[in-house]
């Protein structure tokens, strides 16, 4: 069976840093592999390296920095208004660092990828390079990533997608960083957001169900 052409889904990208997450979204939609539009590009900063990838891809771009604002409140709106003008559907946090209020109108539209299987290395002050140091002190055998839905707690939304990596004897936290971002992190985002954009993800409490595929067409 093959499967029917599907709507790109509208989407906002969120970065603080590098913009590597983004730079593979952008691969995999160029490449016909993911069903997304990327409306907009926001940075926490304007020194963000991963600017960059909005720029060569032609992207919308715009800097929201939390120290503009009185409050975390007001810089959450200002964050949503840019999407909400732009009718964007699904707000995708790539490396954001900036903790968002988010309204009931984006509640289980805005995801998350972490570099840890959730609930294992996560929380307020997990992030980067701290999340594979504390992996490595505790010992474990493997880790991975979790992509989620966003709520107002720290990694604490409805699981979507997680990827599993083997953690090596001699790890350090780079190696094991780089490992979990080119084997786990760059196929869970894109997958999850595929899924998202075939209609395909449906929640039931705080449990993320998978749907089968839809409008297939006959062999």
């Amino acid at each position: 069976m093959s499967p029917a052409v599907f709507k790109k889904l509208p989407i906002a990208v969120l970065i603080s840093g590098t913009g590597r997450s983004l730079q593979n979204l952008i691969k995999k939609i160029d490449e016909g592999t993911l069903d997304c539009e990327i409306k907009l590009v926001i940075s926490s900063s304007k020194n963000a390296k991963g600017l960059q990838y909005a720029e060569m891809a032609n992207i919308p771009l715009i800097t929201i920095e939390r120290r503009e604002y009185e409050t975390e409140e007001g810089f959450s709106e200002a964050v949503f208004r840019e999407c909400t003008a732009l009718d964007v559907k699904i707000i995708v946090m790539a490396g954001y660092l900036k903790l968002l209020h988010i309204p009931d109108e984006y509640l289980s539209r805005v995801v998350n990828i972490h570099p840890s299987l959730i609930p294992a290395f996560c929380g307020k002050g997990f992030y980067g390079n701290v999340v594979h140091e504390k992996a490595l002190e505790y010992g474990v055998k493997i880790s991975g990533c979790t992509v989620h839905f966003v709520n107002n707690e720290y990694d604490r939304g409805p699981v979507i997608v997680q990827k599993v990596v083997d953690v090596h004897e001699d790890d350090t936290a780079q190696t094991l960083n780089d490992r979990v971002f080119y084997e786990a992190e760059c196929i869970a985002y894109p997958e999850a957001l595929q899924l998202i954009a075939e209609g395909r993800v449906r929640l039931e409490g705080r449990k993320v169900c998978i749907d089968p595929p839809k409008n297939l067409l006959p062999e």
